[in-house]
């Protein structure tokens, strides 16, 4: 593995210590940003994300799931039809919620983490692969609160469980964006950058 996507990414050791401190914590709600979906089904990064919140509601660590992602890239509000697996998987509806207004992971948590506050959820953590929850880290801390956790995949469990996870039937076309155009015709290359950045919050959002 190259030095880069060591430097990006949580060590097994590391991501193994932040899941025992998320077990001593339990938290509110936790985020999970979206994933672009292309019919008929989701990928690997979507279903791993999603049976991640699982294991985490299922373990206690989290009361209540946030799936956080607009109509990107593809007609689909990521946020939605994530909600809709997970639904199906086996979490109860009442304790799923949606964003749909992040169109980059920056915006995932930090529109995620204002309306979970507006919704009176007092604890929050951000819940993704090692990969994105390293890379975000920084932005969290600094521009959304300290007091966010971090709870990246542990792969140990990820490998457990990736045998046992089923793909179910959704109505994914109830997710669909009428109006949706891609980001790369809506926004030059340098503006999505500045977003991946988080140059371009909407700082009223859920105000």
């Amino acid at each position: 593995m190259s030095l880069f996507l060591i430097s990006c990414s949580y060590s097994e050791k590391a991501t193994g210590a932040l899941l025992e401190k998320a077990r001593k914590t339990s938290y509110d709600i936790i985020v999970i940003p979206g994933v672009p979906f292309n019919e008929p089904q989701w990928d690997r990064i979507m279903r791993g994300r999603v049976y991640w919140s699982k294991y985490l509601y299922d373990q206690g660590i989290a009361k209540n799931i946030m799936y956080s992602g607009s109509s990107v890239y593809s007609k689909y509000y990521e946020a939605d039809i994530m909600a809709m697996y997970a639904i199906a998987i086996g979490i109860p509806k009442e304790h799923v919620f949606t964003e749909t207004k992040a169109e980059h992971s920056t915006e995932n948590i930090y529109y995620s983490y204002k309306k979970a506050r507006k919704l009176g959820f007092k604890t929050v953590a951000l819940a993704s692969d090692h990969f994105q929850t390293k890379s975000l880290r920084r932005f969290t801390r600094k521009r959304v609160s300290a007091d966010v956790g971090l709870i990246p995949w542990y792969m140990p469990i990820i490998r457990e469980m990736d045998p046992k996870m089923i793909t179910p039937e959704i109505d994914y076309k109830t997710a669909v964006n009428d109006s949706f155009v891609s980001i790369k015709k809506r926004e030059g290359f340098f503006k999505r950058l500045k977003g991946t950045w988080g140059k371009n919050l909407d700082k009223h959002l859920y105000d």
